[in-house]
């Protein structure tokens, strides 16, 4: 079959699934549903077709969002890798869980996967591993398309599509089951690597199961380097880029990142010509994402078991690339800490886009909810009520930190965001300044919203001992 006969039979399969669910938006519990768990890496909310972009085309993922439920304030807490895919698993904050500027989760933890095999599953785990435990520690019955980090030959010529050298994922490979690489599948990232998930967890779908499973596969891009997929050629639109409107040749003061790793992927001033090709190729992965998912939810269709999967799909941060004047997440504005959600399935309302605001580490307590499967107790809060339909709010505020460097809040149209280590703020009405350029921190009119805000958001890491509120 080819590609675009293969889509019209997967977009027919979804449209299908999104009916029944609409007629039928309460699962039977005695049917334990099916979960697929989707997280890539480094990727905007904005950068979905169905979130409004005109230049990136995800046909798959927008035909997900319609047969089921799309978020547009969700987010992550902690813009970094590892951190942030920690409170994926645990449903814990970064303070508790030990993964917030430290790699290592701390003891009595729980663990996404372990509650779902204790209560019957057979999860499985493909793709980027970021944690200091094994996946068999974590609660995985099997880890296939293992990819883990590693050491780099010291002979590789490893550069990205500019030909630069790369300083992302390397020495990363393919592992074994017992953890042994495999560098023959490459070291460091490779143009095809989404493809490879996609095999990974094809391959677990095609093997007979007699439990429900748990299924979480973790994209590596479009993290850097950017490399271009095979069968695309996303140099040729460069000229259709349209760069973000808060996108600024430097940022106006060092924001505790300056000169990361991330901030150094490329030259100051941020310029067009150097941002544009970039663009095209982030949009050339995330299109790759969006095809390997097809091909997933392709072979689900195909077993007969789609209509009784909740699926999700999000990723574990956003990224800048040129907003703001800065090129990495590790930042507080919502071009980062905003990430694309979408959750399909039983007893998920279809066709519906929310403003709730949740965080990652929510999605563990309503899995829970949404499977019928007791929730151990965690800091994520459960915003299954939302995808049935029976609310439209689920936190009053989230927070956001990084390092010792930067808090934020959102709380309605109201954005905060602190440097404690510079004794500096930033204040933006969202409503009315939705990308964050106009700072009213400083004027008279609003500085009941600024208090307000501050003293909300101290108060709560106060509550979780953060060392920035507690020493100060």
């Amino acid at each position: 079959m080819t590609m675009h006969a293969r889509w019209h039979s997967v977009r027919a399969t979804l449209l299908m699934a999104a009916a029944v669910a609409g007629l039928n938006p309460s699962s039977d519990a005695a049917e334990r549903p099916n979960i697929l768990l989707l997280v890539t890496d480094d990727q905007r909310s904005d950068s979905l077709s169905c979130a409004g972009s005109a230049f990136f085309r995800t046909p798959y993922l927008d035909a997900l969002a319609g047969r089921g439920t799309r978020f547009l304030q969700a987010s992550c807490s902690n813009p970094l890798c590892y951190p942030s895919r920690a409170e994926i698993v645990t449903g814990c904050t970064g303070f508790r869980s030990g993964v917030r500027i430290e790699s290592r989760f701390r003891e009595g933890l729980p663990y996404l996967p372990n509650t779902f095999r204790e209560a019957g599953y057979r999860t499985a785990y493909v793709g980027k591993w970021h944690h200091n435990a094994q996946p068999n520690e974590l609660g995985y019955d099997e880890a296939i398309g293992f990819y883990a980090s590693g050491r780099q030959p010291p002979d590789q010529d490893y550069r990205d599509f500019r030909g630069v050298e790369a300083t992302g994922y390397r020495g990363w490979q393919f592992r074994d089951a017992t953890g042994k690489p495999l560098p023959a599948l490459g070291i460091g990232l490779t143009p095809d690597i989404s493809s490879r998930f996609a095999d990974a967890a094809i391959e677990f779908l095609d093997r007979p199961r007699s439990q429900p499973f748990l299924l979480h596969v973790n994209f590596t891009a479009p993290h850097d380097p950017l490399l271009i997929p095979p069968g695309t050629d996303p140099l040729s639109r460069v000229e259709q880029v349209v760069l973000p409107t808060n996108s600024l040749p430097e940022h106006p003061f060092d924001h505790g990142n300056a000169h990361g790793r991330d901030e150094m992927l490329f030259p100051f001033p941020r310029t067009p010509d150097a941002l544009k090709p970039a663009w095209a190729v982030y949009a050339a992965l995330v299109e790759d994402i969006d095809r390997q998912i097809g091909r997933i939810l392709a072979r689900l269709a195909e077993t007969g078991e789609l209509e009784n999967t909740l699926i999700v799909f999000t990723s574990d941060h956003g990224l800048a690339l040129g907003s703001h004047g800065l090129t990495g997440k590790q930042n507080m504005y919502e071009h980062t800490l905003n990430v694309p959600l979408i959750v399909a399935g039983p007893g998920v309302v279809s066709g519906q886009v929310t403003d709730a605001q949740c965080v990652l580490r929510d999605l563990f307590p309503t899995l829970c909810d949404l499977a019928n499967v007791p929730a151990p107790h965690c800091d994520g809060e459960s915003f299954a009520d939302v995808l049935r339909g029976q609310s439209d709010t689920a936190r009053p505020y989230i927070i956001g930190y990084y390092g010792d460097v930067q808090r934020a809040i959102r709380r309605d149209s109201w954005k905060l965001i602190w440097y404690p280590q510079i004794d500096r703020v930033q204040l933006f009405d969202l409503k009315a300044d939705p990308h964050e350029l106009n700072d009213l921190s400083e004027s008279a009119e609003f500085q009941k919203q600024r208090s307000d805000l501050e003293e909300t958001l101290k108060t709560w890491l106060r509550e979780q001992g953060d060392p920035v509120v507690v020493k100060s």
